[in-house]
């Protein structure tokens, strides 16, 4: 499996890079955010939103497990922190199948209901105002994407 790794420096960056990438989306894709408190994942999904051309503001869905938000196509935004050691299964397939794109921040707590094509995003602390953003393509489809965005 590849692994693409670009340095972040600010916020800015960060968002940047999603909004790229947001542009290259089509129904159905999954995006998993992994890292530390802080390291960037609702950022790195706020640039995402914008380059849905999304109007609401994004912000994590913490409480609330899933939220919506409608724009160039549907964004499903996923915080499944809460759900550790969860066996319960919540319909997370409708949204990986459905018409929209889904971030899922904390994936590894759902492994097993996340499907195997995907794109794997790491976010780390490297400094203070230092994030490196890792990038590992599951599938043909996230491959693709990956050298469409250059890396």
């Amino acid at each position: 499996m590849s692994k693409y790794i670009i340095t972040s420096t600010n916020p800015s960056e960060t968002m940047e890079l999603a909004k790229r990438l947001a542009r290259l989306l089509k129904p159905q894709d999954v995006i998993t955010l992994e890292g530390d408190l802080g390291a960037g994942k609702t950022t790195f999904t706020k640039g995402l939103a914008e380059g849905l051309h999304i109007k609401k503001t994004v912000n994590s869905p913490t409480f609330t497990i899933i939220k919506e938000y409608k724009g160039d196509l549907p964004l499903y935004h996923m915080d499944v922190y809460r759900l550790e050691g969860s066996d319960e299964d919540l319909g997370f397939d409708e949204y990986f199948e459905g018409d929209g794109v889904t971030v899922v921040e904390w994936a590894h707590l759902i492994e097993d209901q996340l499907p195997n094509d995907r794109l794997m995003i790491r976010l780390t602390h490297e400094a203070e105002d230092k994030r490196l953003i890792t990038l590992e393509p599951n599938g043909n489809r996230y491959e693709e994407l990956c050298k469409e965005l250059g890396l």
